[in-house]
């Protein structure tokens, strides 16, 4: 593999990473945020927030995961080499 081709693919590896761990984090902080203020709010309705809370951030995290297999593509198994 060219230097060139191999110090392009780490960078983006390292982007698609950095930049796929940052929109969720930040979506998942609001959200635990939000559950907590409606859970204050409405005790009797802990349940119901409870369930939404953790299947939205299964979902950002799947975010997350795709960011990391993009990487893990770059790097090992690197379609531009």
């Amino acid at each position: 593999m060219e230097p060139l081709i191999a110090a392009a693919s780490v960078v983006a590896a390292a982007l698609a990473v950095g930049l796929g761990a940052i929109g969720p984090g930040i979506g998942q902080g609001n959200a635990a945020g939000q559950a907590v203020e409606g859970i204050a709010r409405q005790p009797e309705a802990e349940g119901k927030i409870r369930g939404t809370l953790l299947l939205s951030l299964a979902f950002m995290e799947a975010l997350t995961i795709y960011g990391l297999v993009v990487s893990l593509v770059l790097l090992f198994a690197n379609p531009f080499a």
